[in-house]
């Protein structure tokens, strides 16, 4: 045993020098992969911390709207609660962009979303801005001297260039100036023009008086500047549920389709939601007070109430069809991509002119049926689904400039609802 002392040296001197290798190594691949999840970690954060920053200004928005309350340049209803009682509180950020800052919040025992315009000037894809921030922000018009009957030509000259010249058009009118009385002391001062006018510019303050009687919009709870509360939706979106973009970006498409499916309500449920969201869309195609574009037509812009009744939670993009053509109008264009707002307002260019044309492509209810479609298909009970794809595919199919528009409008729109309430009108969930 004693004539190999090579062997005996290899055999017992060598094998811990491979096993302090090996946890050298195991060592390194340790080290290596903390200081990767560290790193990760940290930049995650630092994207996060840089994001919200940018997009939640909220004290910011409040210090430059209490600044001007108390120099007496604006005023309404929100105000004092907001700038002396504290009684108006900011609570969580839902903004997406740093221009429109979107807070949940309170207001003594109520809930309520808090909307707030920023300074910058946000930049739209049309030539002519629908929503004139800079002149708003600023809150200089009317000017002092301007007397009760002068601020309701101003407001009649800027409500016909949005809808129109309507017979009805007095009556719009009158709504606003409703609104701009915040104290409902039946007079309207300089600082509450100055509100009202900041906040006529906007297309979803716009909408919440044109359907204030509807159930289909957030009621309006109070204004300071173009600070204002509006009614908080319990559900939002309208179907699927909201996660963290760093999870977004790992899902596939299928299951968070699936996903989104598997949170929903009931099939009943959803027939009545999408009842709502058709009604809605009869409320906005030649309403009262004339034709609304829906030019963002996405979940996200869509809630619903414990009963289910559908509810517009973000209004921006939807606009005054006339607001709209004007703007188009001004638009040049090399090709019909050109010619968009929003995501879904698509009209096309005329090459001989190279401007936009004024007629959108696509009408509203063709837009929200795509919506609609893989939500109300899911589940849908047997003996109705054949029916209801077929109706849905003929929704989508429809096109705006077509001779037979508002007829085919109507009848595909009018058979849907109908199919749909005569399946749940004998339930619960109607």
């Amino acid at each position: 045993m004693w004539t190999n002392p090579a062997g005996w040296v290899k055999g017992h001197l060598l094998c811990p020098l491979s096993q302090d290798a090996r946890f050298s190594y195991l060592h390194m691949k340790y080290l290596f992969f903390s200081w990767l999840a560290v790193f990760v970690g940290s930049w995650v954060v630092y994207v996060e911390y840089s994001s919200y920053t940018e997009l939640c200004r909220g004290h910011e928005c409040k210090n430059s709207i209490c600044d001007k309350f108390r120099k007496g340049v604006i005023d309404g209803s929100a105000c004092s609660s907001l700038c002396e009682k504290d009684t108006l509180y900011l609570g969580k950020c839902l903004s997406a962009k740093p221009s429109n800052q979107v807070y949940s919040g309170s207001w003594g025992d109520m809930e309520g979303i808090i909307k707030c315009q920023m300074e910058e000037d946000p930049h739209y894809d049309l030539g002519i801005e629908l929503e004139p921030r800079k002149e708003s922000a600023s809150f200089n018009r009317p000017t002092k001297g301007t007397s009760m009957e002068k601020f309701k030509e101003m407001v009649f000259s800027h409500l016909k260039a949005q809808v129109g010249d309507q017979a009805n058009l007095a009556d719009l009118v009158t709504l606003v100036l409703g609104v701009a009385d915040s104290n409902k002391d039946g007079q309207i001062s300089l600082s509450e023009a100055h509100s009202s006018w900041a906040l006529l510019q906007l297309n979803e303050f716009l909408l919440s008086v044109v359907l204030q009687d509807r159930e289909h919009t957030p009621r309006l709870l109070g204004f300071c500047g173009d600070l204002y509360v509006m009614e908080k939706v319990p559900y939002v979106p309208l179907y699927g549920i909201s996660l963290p973009w760093m999870v977004e970006l790992w899902i596939p498409a299928s299951l968070r389709r699936s996903i989104d499916q598997w949170a929903a309500p009931s099939w009943p449920r959803k027939a009545k939601i999408a009842i709502g969201l058709l009604e809605l869309v009869e409320d906005v195609f030649h309403g009262t007070f004339g034709n609304f574009l829906m030019c963002d037509v996405n979940a996200a812009g869509f809630g619903y109430t414990e009963r289910h009744d559908i509810k517009v939670v973000d209004a921006k993009r939807i606009i005054p069809e006339a607001a709209f053509q004007e703007a188009m109008r001004e638009r040049r264009c090399e090709e019909d991509s050109d010619c968009v707002y929003g995501r879904d307002c698509l009209t096309s260019c005329d090459l001989t002119k190279h401007r936009c044309t004024t007629e959108v492509t696509q009408p509203n209810l063709a837009k929200v049926c795509s919506t609609l479609k893989d939500y109300l298909l899911h589940g849908a009970p047997s003996d109705i689904k054949d029916e209801l794809e077929k109706q849905l595919y003929a929704c989508i199919a429809l096109k705006g400039a077509s001779e037979q528009m508002e007829m085919e409008h109507s009848l595909i729109l009018n058979n849907l609802k109908t199919l749909l309430w005569k399946k749940i009108s004998h339930t619960k969930d109607s």
